[in-house]
């Protein structure tokens, strides 16, 4: 049986006979007088006192009379059991009544926190979602970063190799154009003057230029720098070999005279 059929059912009895509702008012005007007459008194005694008085004398009256209750023990006006038993379920039918009203407001409070919480659920899924999002973005774009970076140094290095090369073909340009002005290859002085034409190409023909010897020289340092030492042959003219040795481009092995190699200029 919940609250709704025992209010109900309380309501349904809650009649008093004509004789307890008699005896009711009777009970109830007769305190009524009492309580008038009391209120009479106070107020003709306090009328001999002036205003100051009279509200020091309701206080002290007033604390008097709490210490008073404080002390009694509470006693039933009405004796008659109809009547009691009727207040009894009067109260009881209040107390249902805001019991139904507490019962209501926690049933609504549930509901609320309920709409609440799913909402709250919702809100942080949808807050997972874009951090995920999130992440995966930032990954990406590490990604790219790093694959950007790693291509752009691989060009870098790519074009900065390619200008090298370039440098060095202009500087070994330039160096065979100097070598041939100003070093040119050997020339027999000893011969004919009608031959001297055919017999110097044919003794310069099996001697290399110092331009080739010195490019000899930097290719093995270059791609076998742990055994940089190139041995000479006849191809090597003498003077060539001494030119480089004099102002400290070539040196010779410590333990073999007929080999040499480029100094190291670093």
């Amino acid at each position: 049986m919940n609250m709704g059929e025992v209010r109900s059912e309380g309501e349904a009895e809650a009649r008093l006979s004509d004789a307890a509702q008699t005896e009711l008012m009777e009970l109830c005007e007769k305190q009524f007088n009492r309580l008038e007459k009391l209120q009479n008194d106070v107020l003709l005694s306090d009328s001999e006192f002036p205003p100051e008085q009279q509200a020091l004398n309701r206080l002290i009256a007033t604390e008097a009379e709490a210490k008073q209750w404080l002390l009694m023990e509470p006693s039933l006006l009405p004796t008659n059991s109809e009547i009691l038993r009727q207040a009894v379920k009067e109260e009881m039918l209040k107390l249902c009544s805001e019991l139904e009203m507490v019962a209501s407001c926690c049933e609504a409070r549930r509901n609320k926190l309920k709409e609440t919480k799913e909402l709250e659920q919702k809100w942080l899924e949808e807050k997972k979602q874009v951090l995920l999002v999130a992440k995966n973005h930032i990954e990406r774009l590490k990604r790219e970063q790093e694959s950007l970076s790693e291509h752009s140094i691989l060009l870098e290095i790519k074009e900065k190799i390619r200008k090298v090369k370039e440098y060095h073909e202009k500087l070994m340009e330039c160096l065979g154009d100097v070598l041939e002005t100003h070093v040119p290859l050997p020339v027999n002085e000893f011969t004919s003057s009608k031959r001297k034409k055919s017999v110097a190409h044919e003794f310069s023909e099996g001697l290399l230029s110092l331009s080739d010897i010195l490019e000899i020289l930097m290719n093995k340092i270059l791609t076998e720098a742990h055994d940089p030492y190139v041995l000479i042959d006849h191809t090597f003219w003498p003077p060539y070999v001494e030119l480089l040795l004099r102002h400290g481009i070539a040196v010779r092995h410590q333990e073999n005279k007929l080999k040499i190699r480029l100094e190291k200029f670093f």
